[in-house]
């Protein structure tokens, strides 16, 4: 009896449906894993987990933060670039700050849960940081010296033209001392939480100030990557933190600098990418050759 072609197409979508369980469900995943069950590929598909003494201290591929309890760097190791992943270096909330160059005003408001710091001043307060704790110049192109963004709203009296009328640092909140006195003759306040000063009218003036156009604190150091979850830096980034190691290890820096050689790598296929430092190989390689005194 032939059956009614409603249930012969039901039929048929049914045993499409089981073929390709059968063969995306089952057959592939089993084959994915019998491949990384290959010698050579095992401790890849594993995580590329390190391990010191039998335990699994990281993964080459994932980053992870070299802090104390309470968050700062301990300064016998190398540290890593910014995380905006979670909590920093979180593989399950892998993710970018999602601000961008016009990111240049904070939100400053009574409640801290409700404010936020914009791109420029995460970037100069992260440097002046990284200067601190590297002995070496933190300062960059439109940040204050207290490290915030250099920004000013500047309020004219026809708009966008005429007398400037009043002017205030943005991202400097009262009772901070504004980063210029004065701006075009006009007295410069610090901002008021609770204030939007671009809705009111004020126009968004950066100021550049007078730090070197290179700054000694390289980008990476103060920027995260798109996934949040780099475990590499810049060699450059590594030779900003060669002296302050080397004390805390009294360490050669040459004998520093030679361990960091050896866990650069080059350039994809040799032009693709740029030089970088894993900093978890770096910092094992660090703890085998010179034990923290």
């Amino acid at each position: 009896m032939r059956l009614p072609s409603w249930i012969a197409q039901h039929l048929a979508a049914l045993r499409a449906v089981l073929v390709f369980t059968v063969l995306l469900g089952l057959a592939y995943p089993l084959a994915m894993v019998a491949v990384g069950r290959i010698p050579g590929l095992d401790g890849k598909a594993d995580g590329s987990l390190i391990s010191v003494d039998g335990r699994a201290v990281g993964s080459s591929l994932i980053g992870q933060s070299f802090t104390d309890a309470d968050g700062n760097p301990i300064a016998r190791y190398f540290q890593s670039r910014p995380s905006a992943a979670g909590g920093g270096y979180d593989p399950t909330a892998t993710s970018a700050s999602n601000l961008g160059p016009e990111s240049v005003v904070d939100t400053i408001a009574t409640d801290p849960e409700e404010s936020s710091q914009s791109l420029l001043t995460q970037v100069c307060e992260r440097s002046k940081a990284v200067g601190e704790l590297n002995g070496v110049d933190g300062s960059r192109p439109f940040c204050t010296p207290d490290g915030v963004g250099a920004v000013l709203a500047v309020f004219r009296a026809d708009g966008l033209t005429g007398q400037v009328t009043r002017v205030v640092s943005v991202n400097q909140a009262a009772p901070a001392t504004p980063f210029l006195a004065t701006y075009q003759g006009v007295p410069v306040e610090p901002a008021q939480p609770g204030h939007d000063y671009v809705a009111e009218g004020g126009i968004v003036t950066p100021v550049r100030g007078d730090a070197p156009a290179q700054p000694a604190v390289p980008a990476d150091a103060v920027t995260a990557s798109g996934s949040g979850l780099d475990p590499q830096i810049s060699p450059a980034y590594a030779e900003l933190q060669v002296n302050r190691v080397a004390r805390e290890r009294g360490a050669d820096p040459a004998a520093v600098r030679r361990l960091i050689e050896a866990n650069t790598t080059g350039r994809a296929l040799g032009f693709m990418g740029e030089p970088v430092v894993n900093v978890l190989e770096l910092n094992l390689a660090l703890d085998r050759e010179f034990p923290a005194r």
